[in-house]
C-alpha cells in the first residue's frame, strides 16, 4: 500500500541492484520498502516488447507502481521536421512498451523554444500531444502521457505552459517536477506557500481529480542564471523538498513520487520517511 495515496520510488533500477536487470530491480524496490519505479529510456527504448509482460508480472506480484520516461532526445519544437517525427516515434514507442510493462504513465521532455514564443510553442506541443494520445487510444494503449515541467529557461515547460498543453485532453496529464520549477525560478519558489500555490493552480485549471492522479519528480538540484544545471542529493541542495511533502499532504495529493537524486533510493527513502512522519496517527 502507498502511504496516504502516495507511492514513492527511484528513477531507474536502484543503485543497490545495479547490473541485476529490471526484474531484479523491481523486486529490490519492494525489498527496500518503496513502492514505485520509473523505467528510464533516457538513451533509447532498451526494453523489448516481448520482454515487457514479464516486467508487468513482477510489478503486479510486488505491488510496485511503474512509469516510463521517454528518451531525452525529444524535441517537438525543432525546425527540422525529421527531428519532430522521430521525437513523436520515440514517445509512441516508449508508451507502447511501457504499457506492455504495466506502466501507468509515460513522462517526456517536450523540447526547446528556439526562436518560438511561449504561445506558439504551446500551440505546437498541444497539437502534437493530441495526435499522440489519439493514436495511442486508437491502438488500445491506455497510459497517461505526461509532458514534464522543466528546469532550464531555454526549455519549454513552465507550469503554466504544461497545464495549457494538457488541459482537456483525454489521458494527458502533467508530470510535475518541483525541483525543476525551483531551478527555473532560480530559487524563488522554495517555500511551503509557493508549493501550495502550484497545487492550487493545477486544481483550478485541471480539477480536483487531477490532484488524485499526480506524477511528481523530486531531487536536489543546482541552478544558475539559465536555470537547472544538474541534479543533486537532497543534502547537497538548498531545495526545500520537505515543504513540498507538507504541501502534498495539506492538499491530499495522491499519485506517484519519483526520486531523481543521484543517490536514487537513498533520497527516495527519505521522502517516504517524511510522509510517514507527517501522516496523521490512527488513534
Amino acid at each position: 500500500m502507498g502511504l496516504g495515496g502516495l507511492f514513492v520510488g527511484p528513477a531507474g533500477i536502484p543503485l543497490s541492484a545495479k547490473g541485476s536487470g529490471i526484474l531484479k530491480g523491481v523486486k529490490v524496490v519492494k525489498e527496500l520498502g518503496l513502492d514505485a519505479m520509473e523505467i528510464e529510456f533516457v538513451r533509447g527504448v532498451w526494453l523489448k516488447a516481448e520482454d515487457a509482460p514479464s516486467v508487468k508480472e513482477v510489478a503486479s506480484e510486488t505491488g510496485v507502481i511503474l512509469s516510463v520516461h521517454a528518451p531525452y532526445y525529444v524535441n517537438l519544437l525543432s525546425k527540422d521536421e525529421k527531428t519532430v517525427m522521430e521525437s513523436v516515434e520515440r514517445i509512441l514507442n516508449s508508451a507502447k512498451v511501457g504499457y506492455l510493462a504495466g506502466a501507468r504513465s509515460l513522462v517526456f521532455h517536450p523540447g526547446y523554444y528556439g526562436k518560438l514564443s511561449s504561445e506558439t510553442a504551446t500551440s505546437v506541443v498541444r497539437g502534437i500531444l493530441k495526435n499522440v494520445v489519439s493514436r495511442l487510444i486508437d491502438e488500445g494503449v491506455r497510459i497517461w502521457v505526461r509532458p514534464e515541467t522543466m528546469g532550464g529557461l531555454a526549455e519549454f515547460g513552465s507550469l503554466e505552459e504544461i497545464v495549457d498543453v494538457v488541459e482537456g485532453i483525454e489521458m494527458a496529464h502533467i508530470a510535475l517536477d518541483f525541483a525543476h520549477l525551483y531551478a527555473r525560478s532560480r530559487g524563488a519558489l522554495n517555500k511551503l506557500r509557493d508549493f501550495e500555490k502550484i497545487l492550487e493552480f493545477i486544481e483550478a485549471r485541471l480539477g480536483r481529480e487531477a490532484l488524485k492522479e499526480m506524477h511528481i519528480h523530486l531531487s536536489g538540484i543546482e541552478y544558475g542564471d539559465r536555470g537547472e544545471k544538474k541534479h543533486l542529493d537532497f543534502k547537497d541542495s538548498r531545495f526545500n523538498w520537505v515543504d513540498v511533502i507538507k504541501a502534498l499532504k495539506n492538499y491530499n495529493v495522491e499519485g506517484v513520487i519519483i526520486c531523481e537524486s543521484p543517490s536514487l533510493e537513498n533520497d527516495a527513502l527519505l521522502i517516504k520517511q517524511k510522509i510517514v512522519e507527517l501522516r496523521p496517527s490512527r488513534s
